[in-house]
């Protein structure tokens, strides 16, 4: 990674550091994040699901279960998330979960997203298509870098009452278990592949996360001016 990336790898993270942990600290806006975050680690399973059975059939059995227990653990978390919405709102919106398991990948579901994977199609980015090297490295650096964020949002939890406690112990685990999948997705490259790339992968997708983060960043900005001129 050249310094100038690094430098906005610095700044976007803290840029987020700090959007996330004020959405999330704040109760009116908390329901919302807490939605996003169950349907996004809902949405992953059926995608983790198919990978596992892949990996299996290609003889590569340390990494089928490796990506079994993932999508475990990102049904574990996607549960912890829908339990604290139903104590703010017993109504939880059924209908947005299912939609949510039925999804097969993270990939498009919002510009950050979008971004990050610009120049793949929707077929390349499918269980079926695409190359592990895209999925470990593209994917080890949103493990990575989620095990943070959650680890920032629970930390600025209250511990004023009981839900926020549970909250955070619950946001606490879950940014163990991304960590950990961080880790197993790291060594699978190794696995696969000399140092040198495993290097140069990491980079590539560290790029384009930075990248895209700026242009949702930009696009934000854009869109509250247009708001205002109206």
């Amino acid at each position: 990674m050249n310094l100038l990336t690094y430098l906005m790898h610095l700044a976007s993270s803290g840029a987020v550091a700090y959007y996330t942990a004020s959405q999330i600290r704040d109760s009116k806006t908390r329901p919302i994040v807490l939605k996003g975050l169950h349907l996004s680690e809902a949405g992953s399973v059926g995608f983790l699901s198919a990978l596992s059975e892949r990996a299996a059939s290609e003889g590569d059995t340390w990494l089928a279960e490796k990506l079994e227990k993932h999508a475990l653990d990102e049904t574990k978390h996607s549960q912890i998330f829908a339990h604290a919405l139903k104590q703010i709102d017993k109504n939880l919106i059924d209908s947005e979960t299912k939609t949510a398991s039925k999804s097969q990948s993270k990939q498009g579901r919002s510009p950050l997203f979008a971004a990050y994977y610009e120049g793949y199609s929707k077929e390349q980015l499918s269980p079926a298509m695409i190359t592990w090297d895209v999925f470990m490295a593209s994917t080890y650096i949103m493990e990575l870098d989620a095990g943070k964020d959650y680890m920032r949002m629970a930390n600025v939890l209250p511990d004023d009452e009981r839900y926020n406690r549970n909250l955070k112990l619950g946001m606490l685990s879950i940014a163990k278990d991304e960590t950990g999948h961080a880790a197993y997705l790291y060594e699978a490259m190794m696995r696969r592949m000399p140092a040198k790339q495993v290097e140069n992968l990491v980079d590539e997708w560290r790029t384009r996360k930075v990248q895209a983060i700026f242009k949702v960043i930009d696009y934000v900005l854009q869109d509250t001016d247009k708001i205002e001129a109206a």
